[in-house]
């Protein structure tokens, strides 16, 4: 079997390519922290020989326990909560003299999961703090040796590692219960996309509604990118019956309310329309939006807490939640008919 990384060094993904085994399992042999049965660990020791591989660093560090780089695995570093929540954690690993390393996750396809993990793993690590805010995040974290501390942050709770969260459901579900009881009969929502089938910031919304037996409108899938939040509002404005809309995130709901003006639906006398997150711009928008106030900096300082306390082998709580908050500004009113 050829290897196609030509003129570079072998990585663990590689080996586990040529020896027909997970990443995981290559970890394993390397650190013989866990049994591995023996037909695949001669597999994996053939494929270290042909390959002429050189065990990580990071399999080296389990070995000394003097390891001080934290590892951050994230699908995007760019977006506002996701750059917020790693300076959390780099603040805080810099105060106890640690170097924070971040290896973005291209997608969720295998063969790029793999080489984000195995990137990881040649490196010196005390552990690892993975942003399961999306697909490729959620996908990293099932592919971590189970014997590397691993931490995961996230808005949706899973029984999986010791996690950082935002009760994002909670605070949805607030915002959507805050809009009906401006008199509104139902709430229209743009989702951001989701980390799985859906995530809380929808659930919330959804759970509101049932709640008050108020209609549940079809869902607005909106991307990443604020100009598809405008083409829905430009759609939305063209329908009579939407008065209030709660969207996934503030970037989405600023490029909304730029929709719904250009339609000739002004916020918030027509429309209400709220966002999710706080954005710095949030409160210089015209009009300044509603939304919810995530703490993004606060769970990374959370999760690289939790982390410490696992690589220390202390007794660690499953989760450290905290609840956002909601932020009342001029982009959300009651209808028309209520005022």
């Amino acid at each position: 079997m050829s290897v196609a990384r030509e003129n570079k060094p072998p990585v663990i993904a590689d080996v586990a390519r040529l020896a027909g085994v997970s990443v995981p399992t290559v970890s394993r042999v390397l650190t013989g922290a866990a049994k591995v049965s023996p037909e695949k660990q001669k597999r994996v020791q053939d494929a270290i020989a042909e390959l002429h591989f050189r065990p990580s660093a990071a399999a080296r560090a389990l070995v000394s326990r003097q390891p001080r780089i934290i590892a951050v695995l994230a699908g995007n570093t760019s977006r506002y909560g996701y750059a917020e929540t790693i300076r959390g954690i780099e603040e805080s690993a810099r105060a106890d003299g640690y170097l924070v390393t971040i290896t973005v996750v291209e997608s969720a396809e295998h063969d790029d999961v793999d080489t984000a993990v195995s990137l990881v793993l040649d490196q010196p690590i005390a552990g690892i703090i993975v942003l399961k805010f999306d697909p490729p995040g959620v996908a990293a974290l099932h592919k971590i040796p189970t014997d590397i501390p691993t931490v995961s942050i996230s808005g949706v709770r899973e029984n999986l590692v010791p996690q950082a969260v935002l009760a994002e459901a909670d605070a949805a579900r607030e915002m959507t219960d805050y809009l009906l009881d401006l008199g509104h009969r139902t709430v229209h929502h743009v989702r951001v996309p989701p980390s799985r089938r859906e995530d809380g910031r929808t659930t919330g919304w959804r759970a509101a509604l049932l709640a008050r037996d108020a209609p549940v409108p079809e869902i607005s899938d909106a991307g990443w990118d604020p100009e598809s939040g405008r083409a829905i509002g430009r759609e939305l404005a063209t329908r009579p019956e939407v008065t209030a809309v709660f969207c996934g995130n503030d970037e989405i709901a600023m490029g909304v309310i730029r929709g719904l003006t250009e339609g000739g639906r002004a916020v918030p006398a027509d429309v209400s329309v709220a966002g999710f997150d706080d954005h710095p711009l949030a409160a210089m928008w015209s009009p300044p939006l509603t939304t919810v106030r995530q703490d993004f900096a606060g769970l990374g300082t959370r999760a690289y807490g939790l982390l410490t306390k696992v690589v220390a082998r202390e007794t660690v709580r499953k989760y450290s939640s905290e609840r956002p908050s909601l932020v009342v500004r001029e982009s959300t009113a009651a209808p028309r008919g209520d005022r």
